[in-house]
């Protein structure tokens, strides 16, 4: 049981991280009534800019 609440713990870890930064990076704090296409749209922007974000150690790099 310790093993499994561990590895479940990882992947939770791994996926509310990107979370943390479109927030506090990005300031996506609060959603604007603007239209479901167009929250839609600036949350997809966000979440490929987060990645970068989270990468950018790698790209720097190379």
């Amino acid at each position: 049981l310790k093993r499994y609440n561990r590895a479940i713990a990882r992947i939770r870890a791994r996926g509310e991280h990107i979370f943390r930064v479109l927030k506090c990076q990005f300031g996506y704090r609060r959603t604007r009534y603007r239209g479901l296409a167009k929250n839609g749209a600036q949350l997809t922007t966000l979440f490929a800019l987060a990645n970068l974000y989270m990468l950018r150690r790698y790209l720097l790099a190379a």
